[in-house]
């Protein structure tokens, strides 16, 4: 009996249930918050009295201590265990959000998103985790399927929701909807989620790998999140690349010699693993662009409303949602490699089909394609997120967790970049002053390809891939 097969739990559908759900929703609630903040900006800025451009920082601040603390989230959990650790995590999120809530100025909410970041970073990778270590390989498909859910639906909530807040209270609740939340989420850890707890790394926190990686992931995010804007000079941001990318090459010398890694890039040799996060990558960086361009494309180039735009929007996590019931039969069915390979590309065109959308176009319509898109795009997450943790042995779960959540994050934040920088560069070569329909289309056109290049890395895995994650392996 291989690793990857001994000690298998078997949990009752009704537990894989409300472990997932549980997970879910505090996901859900770091997602939502990441989308949300954004659409209130303004209304920060001017309760704040600074200029709307400095009130940024709140967001990078955010993002950059969630990238600097995502490495040590699995060594973490396996010394302290996974349940106790995304409880403490729910709880620090929370504290975070109250005193964003109550802030007096931009030094005080700066500091308060850090502490939302601490918690962040450990809410995702140890969350994924707890849930891992609950089910057995088999059942991880319809466990995973609503771990997908929060990163799809936070994106399209966040903005409409946020406006509606803004709209008829105070920007201060904004934050305050995760108060709720929190306490019942950590409530529920305590009653519902059991303290499973299984042999991880040993040994001491890899103190000079989390000081490297979380360099690389500061400096690199904050080059993404400053390249174009205009709030930093432009040698800033180079400067910050440069450090980043001298960052991850000192982690990886680094790492060769490490006994305990905080960062374990030997999981590349798992080809389940490797293929799941490179293809994977490539699919989160195309995706991660959609949320920026959709509602940019709605309001300033069909003159939508931010609420008729929130409503289009919206049909893509009806389509996410739709998925959950399909997921299992179609893995099962068609096998890992297939739906990764075929709704690979079905999902990138889906995503081209928006470069088409007009003003003429009845919302009707345009609902449906991104229905349509919505429910590919969710099993194509749901294949990759499960795939990935096929073939890792369950030891080394936590540090698979650790290393995949923190190339997500950066893909996430680099598709934001792209498509800023696919519509600038469309707008530059077409000599317009401000972003015409067509560079809307370009934009569109280059992050579908960007989608389409993941196929071909799906093709070299094995046909057999992911068997034992499905009810019915599929044949040679």
């Amino acid at each position: 009996m291989s690793d990857t097969q001994t000690m298998e739990p078997d949990a009752s559908p009704r537990r894989i249930r409300t472990i997932a759900i549980i997970v879910a929703i505090a996901l859900f609630m770091q997602n939502l918050d990441s989308t949300v903040v954004t659409t209130a900006l303004p209304a920060m800025a001017k309760s704040f009295h600074v200029d709307p451009l400095y009130m940024s920082v709140s967001v990078t601040s955010y993002l950059i201590a969630l990238s600097v603390f995502i490495p040590a989230s699995g060594w973490v959990a396996d010394r302290f265990g996974a349940r106790q650790v995304f409880r403490i995590s729910i709880v620090v999120f929370t504290l975070g959000s109250i005193f964003c809530g109550i802030a007096p100025n931009l030094l005080v909410l700066v500091a308060a998103r850090v502490l939302q970041g601490i918690g962040g970073a450990m809410m995702l990778p140890v969350g994924r985790l707890l849930l891992l270590r609950s089910v057995s390989r088999s059942q991880m498909v319809s466990a995973m399927t609503w771990l997908t859910m929060p990163a799809l639906l936070g994106p399209v909530l966040g903005p409409p929701l946020g406006g509606l807040i803004v709209s008829v209270a105070s920007w201060r609740w904004v934050f305050g909807i995760n108060v709720p939340i929190g306490v019942a989420g950590a409530i529920a850890v305590s009653l519902f989620i059991p303290d499973v707890r299984e042999e991880g790394r040993g040994g001491h926190l890899d103190i000079f790998g989390l000081i490297y990686s979380g360099l690389a992931m500061a400096l690199l995010m904050a080059g993404m999140e400053t390249l174009g804007r205009g709030l930093v000079p432009l040698s800033w941001t180079l400067m910050a690349f440069a450090g980043g990318t001298g960052a991850c090459l000192a982690y990886w010398f680094h790492a060769r010699r490490a006994d305990n890694p905080v960062l374990d890039l030997s999981l590349f040799k798992v080809e389940t693993f490797r293929v799941s996060v490179t293809a994977g990558s490539l699919f989160r960086v195309a995706v991660g662009a959609l949320p920026f361009l959709l509602p940019l494309m709605l309001q300033l180039g069909f003159g939508k409303s931010p609420f008729q735009s929130g409503l289009i929007t919206f049909a893509a996590a009806a389509g996410a949602i739709a998925m959950k019931v399909a997921a299992v039969p179609s893995l099962d069915r068609f096998g890992f490699r297939a739906v990764l390979i075929w709704n690979g590309v079905v999902t990138a065109v889906a995503m081209a089909l928006t470069a088409a959308f007009s003003p003429a176009w009845p919302p009707v319509l345009m609902s449906a394609v991104l229905f349509a898109a919505g429910f590919f795009r969710s099993l194509q997450f749901t294949a990759f997120n499960t795939i990935a943790y096929g073939d890792i042995a369950r030891p080394r779960m936590s540090a698979a967790t650790t290393l995949y959540t923190t190339v997500q994050q950066l893909s996430l934040t680099m598709g934001v970049v792209l498509g800023a920088a696919s519509l600038e560069i469309s707008s530059r070569l077409s000599g317009h002053a401000s972003p015409a329909l067509s560079d809307y289309r370009a934009a569109f056109v280059a992050v579908s390809l960007i989608a389409l290049l993941g196929s071909p890395l799906c093709a070299r895995l094995s046909r057999t891939a992911g068997e034992a994650l499905t009810h019915h392996p599929p044949a040679g």
